[in-house]
């Protein structure tokens, strides 16, 4: 049962996805629900309004000082999300009840705990954080289990603003960045270093959140997994202005996004199968790639190489890459409805999600595409691309919405978060810095 995860293993997997992903290619769309001009028109309808309403309540949060009047106002505001879930996006009662009141929560409690922990993390950081914690979250019901943020999957989500970005940053020297990663790796096979400086302090209290939920002889494949996405992101170093042919390219996303999510299933239940070890693997791949899609423009700009940065770089189009990672999106749901646990709707929730995430990567990056293929692709999103691109310009123009939305469920000093949560470690300013 307690499967185990060295190199090589994550080495024949990589392999089998990427036959996956090649079975994919193909020249036309998957079939899926597609919308008319009317339909994604209703719909755009539907968001201008939930959007409006956000924006009510935020201005009328302003007057409340009392923690009942923050709870108001997220009340106010997930109602609002709920109708536009409805509305827009033909969610039922269910797929609704999982965002409200198992998700929202999750990655609120995760933003609260991570904001007394370091108060200076940024609001992007702490995003970040949520979106590794929901995908664990995801995987809990799949694997049997409840969804909860668990101190595990805290500490693994908080890991990325400390250890990942630091590893990618700019003006950052390969010996540096070696000297660090050579430490950490010595962390996570269980040596106890003194930390050197603020960014070890905080990820050497991170990694003792997993060490408190799994034992280190009782849980051996966690630490695997969290060995192997550490190898796989130093591996993955080298792909930043990188020559190396496009079948290495698409090893090294493999094999970083596989063992991220990889590590997420481990950390949801301390265990997997060989089946649900092959499902995370999967997903993982599927959510890098389409992490590599919507980053297509920033990587072009600092020029790191990947399967969409490259072929834009010459000028190529991206259509059938995209239609291929489509195909591989509904290959992988296929998986997915095939495990035994996990209910319909949750499955459905999923399989919706990744496709979005797809589809809003070529309606921001619309220059990448032909004219035929957008016009195509657009029937399948609930919302025209134009639109799209509207709003998401609107909001980022207006950053004061997105931060007043993030604080009016973030308050770090809120009495009524999980106490199954550990009380944080280590306080301060313990922010990734520039210095080493």
């Amino acid at each position: 049962m307690n499967q185990r995860y060295n190199w090589a293993w994550i080495e024949s997997q990589a392999a089998e996805t990427i036959d996956l992903w090649n079975g994919s290619a193909s020249t036309r769309l998957p079939d899926a629900t597609r919308y008319t001009v009317t339909e994604q028109q209703d719909r755009e309808q539907a968001y201008d309004k939930a959007l409006q309403a956000v924006e009510r309540e935020l201005k009328r949060a302003r007057k409340y000082r009392d923690a009942a009047g923050r709870r108001n106002t997220q009340e106010r505001i997930t109602a609002a999300f709920a109708q536009f879930s409805a509305a827009a996006l033909d969610l039922d009662d269910d797929a609704i009840h999982l965002f409200t009141d198992d998700f929202l929560p999750a990655g609120t409690k995760l933003a609260r705990w991570a904001r007394r922990f370091d108060p200076t993390l940024s609001m992007p950081d702490i995003i970040q954080a949520c979106r590794n914690a929901w995908t664990a979250c995801g995987l809990q019901p799949l694997l049997g289990q409840r969804v909860e943020l668990t101190p595990s999957i805290l500490g693994y989500s908080l890991l990325y603003p400390y250890s990942d970005n630091y590893l990618d940053r700019e003006g950052v020297s390969t010996e540096s960045k070696l000297h660090f990663s050579h430490r950490f790796r010595q962390r996570l096979q269980g040596e106890a270093l003194p930390p050197a400086n603020d960014r070890e302090a905080a990820i050497w209290a991170l990694v003792d959140l997993v060490e408190s939920q799994y034992p280190r002889p009782s849980y051996p494949g966690v630490f695997d997994c969290l060995l192997a996405i550490h190898q796989a992101q130093e591996h993955s170093i080298a792909q930043v202005k990188s020559h190396s042919p496009e079948a290495e390219l698409l090893r090294l996303s493999c094999a970083k996004g596989g063992s991220s999510v990889l590590a997420d299933g481990c950390l949801a239940r301390g265990w997997l199968t060989p089946e649900e070890s092959r499902f995370s693997f999967e997903w993982g791949v599927l959510l890098q790639l389409g992490d590599d899609l919507q980053d297509v423009r920033e990587d072009l700009h600092r020029g790191s190489v990947t399967l969409f940065s490259g072929p834009a770089s010459r000028r190529l189009r991206l259509d059938d890459r995209v239609i291929q990672l489509l195909t591989l999106s509904e290959r992988v749901s296929d998986h997915m409805d095939q495990m035994p646990n996990g209910t319909a709707t949750l499955k459905g929730l999923l399989r919706m999600s990744w496709r979005s995430l797809i589809l809003m990567a070529v309606a921001a990056s619309h220059e990448y595409f032909s004219p035929e293929f957008l016009q195509e692709a657009q029937q399948l999103s609930p919302f025209r691309f134009d639109f799209l691109r509207a709003r998401r310009e609107k909001l980022a123009g207006r950053r004061g919405l997105y931060a007043t939305l993030f604080d009016a469920f973030v308050d770090p000093t809120s009495a009524d978060d999980d106490v199954s949560l550990p009380q944080p470690a280590v306080r301060g300013d313990l922010a990734p810095s520039a210095a080493d």
